[in-house]
């Protein structure tokens, strides 16, 4: 039979091997964790899953929230890995808004072919405009926060001005005149700004929320694309009587 003593004096010894069968999990873990968040260095997506991670980021916590360690926490990589790529939080939204803005582009392409007349060409490419911004608010508002980006930078300057060219197209196709690619007559560019001013005004209210009230009191079953197309329509210059 086991003695007091003895049984006192096993504790420290099976204390001591719990121990040393513990050290060597943590120290395992904890090199598998800071391998973890090496590995991508050597992996050439890395600039590509920081741009993933920015957007999740954006979209969850808002333009507030999108800092640089916050999209390296995302990542799961150092705090130095978006500075590496991107040199500074301007370099990371700018690329981050010419995605957007490519996308942008290509929803309302690719709405505008389905169409065959100038008209429902306009109408649906004013759809994809709102349904972009509806399915991706924050990337949508990044895209329009001059303030915050670097147009300088040749990825977004292209996307940019690819979305302002689809815009003038869009316009042109319903004017007999045709729209230059470095200069606008008054006309043209009132009727650009027209178009522009139109959709983009009514999109921010739809996503601030603010057309809400107007949306309740109209007939059942008006939506608001519904709406946005009898502002559209409206658009159009009617003929004249007798016509």
């Amino acid at each position: 039979m086991t003695s007091k003593t003895e049984r006192t004096k096993a504790r420290p010894r099976r204390a001591a091997t719990a121990a040393a069968r513990t050290r060597p999990r943590t120290r395992t873990r904890r090199a598998a964790d800071e391998a973890a968040q090496s590995a991508p260095y050597h992996h050439g997506a890395l600039r590509d899953a920081l741009l993933e991670a920015a957007e999740r980021v954006l979209e969850r916590e808002g333009l507030a929230g999108l800092t640089l360690r916050a999209v390296a926490r995302e990542a799961g990589v150092s705090h130095a890995a978006p500075t590496h790529h991107f040199g500074d939080l301007t370099g990371l939204v700018s690329e981050l808004a010419a995605i957007g803005f490519r996308r942008f582009n290509a929803a309302m392409k690719a709405a505008g072919e389905s169409a065959a007349t100038p008209m429902a060409r306009a109408m649906a490419r004013a759809r994809a405009y709102v349904g972009y911004a509806q399915a991706n608010p924050g990337m949508y508002g990044l895209m329009f926060r001059t303030e915050r980006l670097d147009y300088s930078r040749p990825s977004l300057h292209e996307a940019a001005e690819a979305s302002f060219a689809g815009l003038a197209g869009a316009v042109a196709a319903r004017s007999p005149d045709q729209i230059g690619d470095e200069s606008l007559s008054l006309d043209q560019a009132a009727a650009i700004a027209r178009a522009w001013s139109l959709v983009h005004g009514y999109t921010m209210l739809l996503l601030d929320g603010r057309l809400a009230d107007i949306l309740r009191r109209l007939p059942p079953g008006t939506s608001a694309e519904t709406l946005l197309d009898a502002m559209l329509t409206a658009m159009v210059p009617r003929p004249p009587p007798g016509a």
